[in-house]
């Protein structure tokens, strides 16, 4: 991730939590807030609902991988957490992405002219 950072801290995940928006979709959970810094930070959560940890890890390379790919269509300043659903443990690649990209048009938080570009 080139432009961004993970989030690690509890206390970080919980301030995202508690003031960021929320929207929601088949698979993921996504919060956001503003971080008044020029990068994005991500963090990435799944509760063991959803399997093992072979299972959340896989879960968790799968949206990071989306992330990087897409991150310079992401607007600045911006720490996302995103939260598996159930459903989310059985799904490819392709699902994920579509999912992640979904919600970031939700929030408004994609420069969709960007996205157009990549497409052509």
């Amino acid at each position: 991730m080139k432009f961004s950072t993970s989030l690690k801290k509890n206390e970080d995940f919980r301030y995202v939590y508690r003031n960021g928006k929320v929207k929601a979709n088949r698979y993921l959970v996504m919060y956001v807030v503003e971080n008044g810094q020029a990068i994005n930070r991500l963090g990435i959560s799944a509760s063991k609902k959803i399997g093992n940890s072979v299972v959340r890890h896989h879960f968790y390379r799968l949206v990071r991988e989306s992330y990087r790919l897409h991150e310079k269509i992401f607007n600045s300043g911006l720490d996302i957490v995103v939260v598996a659903k159930k459903s989310a443990a059985d799904v490819g690649f392709r699902e994920i992405e579509s999912a992640l990209l979904h919600l970031g048009k939700l929030h408004r938080i994609c420069n969709n002219e960007l996205e157009n570009k990549d497409a052509e």
